[in-house]
């Protein structure tokens, strides 16, 4: 009777021993897996996050360029008077070769460095950089108006 007991035991344990996953249902689990992790993939779209967070830095950068304007102008009670001259009245680029050169006027007394476009703009000093900004002055209110160009907003400009 005992030899008979082991026999089944024996018989039972064998047949576990063979239980297991099949080729097909390993390809069907990693398939799932891989549909699964694309439609991840493109729900986050990591390419828009990086595009948002540099339009995001922009909004920040002319917000500050515009405040640091603001700041000298209310140090010199109410005048702009800064060695380039007056704010252009037409739209013009913030840099230091070709465009109105704002670097002069607000490093480092208002700001500690100039900021620049996260993606085209470039600053290494005030002898040379590159912001990717624009600056324009209103001719018939004054305003002051700080653009940057964004990748998937509508427009980033800040109005003073």
């Amino acid at each position: 009777m005992l030899f008979v007991l082991s026999a089944k035991c024996f018989h039972i344990m064998k047949h576990t021993l063979k239980s297991g996953f099949t080729l097909i249902e390993l390809l069907i689990v990693i398939a799932l897996i891989a549909v699964l992790a694309g439609a991840v993939i493109i729900a986050l779209n990591p390419a828009r996050q990086f595009q948002q967070a540099r339009d995001s830095e922009r909004w920040s950068h002319v917000s500050v360029i515009s405040n640091a304007i603001q700041q000298n102008i209310a140090e010199n009670r109410g005048a702009w008077t800064c060695s380039v001259g007056d704010i252009p009245t037409s739209t013009t680029p913030i840099n230091s070769t070709t465009g109105y050169d704002l670097c002069t006027c607000l490093v480092p007394g208002n700001l500690a460095a100039l900021p620049a476009d996260p993606s085209t703009g470039s600053f290494t000093d005030c002898a040379t950089y590159d912001t990717g900004y624009t600056i324009v002055q209103a001719t018939s209110t004054g305003r002051i108006t700080i653009t940057a160009t964004p990748e998937l907003a509508a427009g980033i400009e800040v109005t003073q």
